[in-house]
């Protein structure tokens, strides 16, 4: 087997090792004064917990899920019991990656607060290296775990060749392969909805308690839910977005992969090359790799000189970092084409029947690929940054009060969503008519290959956020939080960019695996003429917004019981606003692990059970359908909720430090503050719950109908024979071949 091929898992070590390093120079920094470390313990234990407690529940589903999974193993041939320890190991990794996000976000949170003591360059240097311990520990575990298990199969089923049983054999590799993605995938949707549900019941009941009734501010220690809030930006901003993003990575790749496997298909089943004949699909895996080393190099150049600096000018030193990433990867991606494709292969495109496709065709769809991963970032820094015409209009409609500011974001969202959806369409209408579906599935896997540098990115914000909290509490002089808020404000920002990211790779890796469903049904295509399959896009669009009001729904209910709380503890416990007493923050954090756990499972549910229950009772054009659906449908949602969501929160913060309106300045306090606090509190959801689960919606839809495919293959094969042979025994104006109903009849039985 090919040299190039051990070189993926290797790529993926030195990724963990370099995690590995600069977490251990994450723990050696100073931590602070003993009330800080104590503030900060309170915060880790709580997470821990939360993690702990949904990791309980979600054992059990992955055990009922691995069973289901061994029956559809014995169903087809296509489909072996590998399938189900796949599935296992990738929930496991998932898990595993948002856990190493908390853990090392709930140590650098106290450390960037200290550090702020000295310096704003110091800050973003600790925090970030944080989100980098994130990034490169979530792209590690993703491209070791799934090279490692491809490696394995490849030897177990074809020895190492495509010579042993080729692209039918190949099949049956990469169909046990998609259980390691929906694993993942299943993992990541609880973990994004239970966390969601959680930081932003605490975050909605503290800010309508603590900010607009009592009158005190974010993180004050008095407000007894500031403590699950802090919690909360952890197991759903950080150990969330991991799992997501983990997943998300995944499937990219196994779309691609599986793709790739067609592309040998489509050329007689043989390519001649020095990768044991598997190039096309070796690819993606490769990109991934090299995406991880450069992501790596990315992230040493992103520092600030100036301790007086802005938040335009964080947000500039994050920019060339993720630039520089993305243009070393572009580079690089030229020569991996040029080493593992052929000159030219032959691919069948829908509707064209095969036709000629050159490698520099190919690294056309991977520029547009990189160039959908920078474009969305700048069109939502555009309609997310403070300072920036969108959050300006919703700041200055805060004026008026609370319902022209939700107004103004609602509107905000809805626009946001015009230049992603054309960058999406003409993305893949463009990687299409370059490569075909491969080349749609290249474009997403090449734009998800600097994944670890998103993620650090990402995730150096709610560490940020923390930072602040933990200001806060411990009392520190007023330009410690001055440097944590300039941070937390490009966080906001590059959050809303990292949810953009994921989607963006949603509507990409969702037509990539669309077409491997098609093809592994067998069926021709989607024909919406036909009432059934019409029928089954209208539910699959509807599923996004029932997805959303449940997520909505779970975190009203939770903040009206953190909401009761908080003031009940205002009420009878004396002595916590002049801050004699302490509150009993331990019981809010009850409220919020316990409604997120329970909140989760009807959203996940739904999620998971309907394509099962559309497929088998409906079929399989009217599921593909359906995923069309949910697809499209889920990334207009996510849009416009992620990018409301972002405007909302950061023309809150620009009140709080100080905002023009009609010719005077405002601040914290003000009317128009408290109404900014209203449509950031409305936002909050949007934001951190259902808008970023529209993502994993998505593609957990279509990984479940990539599993159930080949069983609705064969459905489908045998009822088409049936129909055939009804119609040449009922028609008595046809000769009736004896030779083709012999063969029909031995099909049905």
């Amino acid at each position: 087997m090919s040299y190039l091929l051990y070189a993926v898992p290797a790529l993926g070590l030195i990724g963990l090792l370099v995690m590995i390093v600069k977490a251990r120079w994450v723990n050696s920094q100073d931590a602070g004064s003993e009330k800080m470390q104590s503030l900060a313990n309170y915060i880790r234990e709580g997470a821990l917990a939360f993690l702990s407690a949904e990791y309980r529940v979600l054992a059990i589903f992955v055990v009922i899920a691995g069973i289901l999974l061994g029956i559809v193993s014995t169903l087809v041939e296509t489909t072996h019991i590998f399938i189900v320890v796949a599935f296992v190991i990738g929930a496991f990794f998932s898990a595993l990656a948002g856990n190493i996000g908390m853990r090392i976000a709930t140590a650098a949170n106290v450390r960037t607060t200290q550090a702020a003591r000295t310096s704003l360059s110091h800050a973003l240097k600790v925090s970030f290296t944080g989100g980098t311990v994130m990034g490169l520990g979530v792209a590690g575990l993703a491209v070791f775990g799934l090279s490692i298990l491809f490696i394995f199969l490849f030897q177990f089923f074809m020895s190492g060749s495509m010579d042993n049983g080729g692209v039918d054999q190949m099949i049956v590799v990469l169909e046990a392969l998609a259980g390691f993605s929906l694993g993942a995938e299943s993992i990541a949707l609880f973990a994004r909805v239970g966390g969601g549900i959680y930081t932003k019941a605490a975050d909605v009941g503290a800010d309508l308690v603590g900010k607009v009734e009592a009158g005190i501010p974010e993180d004050d220690p008095r407000n007894p839910a500031t403590i699950a809030d802090n919690v909360g930006d952890n197991v759903g901003d950080v150990a969330g977005m991991g799992a997501d993003l983990f997943g998300s990575y995944v499937a990219t790749v196994l779309a691609s992969m599986v793709l790739g496997n067609y592309v040998i298909r489509d050329m007689g089943g043989v390519v001649a090359d020095d990768f044991g004949g598997i190039g096309p699909i070796l690819l993606p895996l490769v990109i991934a790799g090299v995406g991880i080393v450069f992501s790596i190099l990315g992230a040493m150049i992103i520092k600030i000189s100036n301790n007086d600096a802005k938040e335009a000018e964080v947000q500039s030193a994050l920019n060339k970092g993720n630039w520089g990433s993305i243009v070393l990867t572009g580079i690089a991606c030229w020569f991996l084409i040029d080493l593992l494709l052929p000159g030219t292969m032959q691919m069948r495109l829908f509707g064209e029947g095969i036709v000629e496709i050159t490698s520099l065709r190919v690294f056309g769809a991977v520029l547009v690929g990189l160039f959908v991963g920078g474009a969305i970032s700048y069109f939502t820094e555009y309609y997310t940054a403070i300072g920036k015409k969108p959050v300006m209009s919703i700041i200055q409609n805060s004026s008026t009060g609370a319902a022209t500011n939700i107004i103004a974001g609602l509107a905000t969202g809805m626009k946001s969503t015009f230049a992603p959806i054309i960058l999406f369409a003409g993305a893949i209408w463009g990687a299409y008519e370059l490569a075909g579906f491969y080349g749609v599935g290249i474009a997403a896997s090449a734009m998800m290959a600097t994944t670890a540098m998103q993620l650090a990115i990402d995730a150096f914000g709610p560490i940020a956020d923390n930072a602040g909290g933990i200001a806060e509490m411990s009392e520190l002089p007023e330009e410690v939080r001055e440097r944590t808020d300039i941070l937390d404000s490009v966080g906001n920002t590059t959050a809303a960019i990292g949810k953009g990211f994921a989607i963006a790779s949603a509507a990409l890796t969702a037509l990539a695996l669309f077409a491997a469903y098609v093809t592994f049904t067998g069926i021709d295509g989607i024909n919406i003429f036909k009432a059934d399959v019409l029928a089954a896009l209208f539910i699959g669009g509807m599923i996004p917004v029932i997805f959303s009001a449940l997520a909505m729904e779970s975190v009203g209910k939770a903040a009206m019981e953190m909401v009761k709380e908080v003031r009940r503890q205002f009420k009878e416990i004396p002595g916590i606003m002049e801050g004699t007493a302490t509150p009993e923050y331990g019981k809010c954090v009850d409220i919020s692990t316990k409604a997120a756990i329970k909140e989760m499972m009807l959203p996940g549910a739904i999620t998971i059970i309907f394509p099962i229950l559309i497929g088998f009772l409906m079929g399989a054009e009217p599921l593909g359908a359906y995923m069309a659906g949910v697809a499209v449908s889920g990334v207009l949602w996510a849009i416009f909720q992620n990018n409301a969501g972002g405007a909302w929160d950061n023309a809150k913060k620009s009140f709080e430090a100080g905002v023009e309106i009609d010719g005077e300045m405002t601040f914290k306090g003000s009317e128009a503050h408290k109404a900014a606090v209203t449509g950031d509190t409305v936002g909050d959801p949007f934001k951190d719950t259902s808008g970023p689960s529209m993502n994993i919606l998505i593609k957990l839809t279509c990984l479940i109908g990539l599993v159930i495919a080949p069983i609705l293959g064969n459905i489908e094969g045998t009822a088409s024979h049936g129909e055939d042979l009804k119609v040449d025994l009922d028609s008595d104006k046809k000769e009736i071949k004896l030779d083709e109903v012999e063969e029909a009849i031995s099909v049905i039985e």
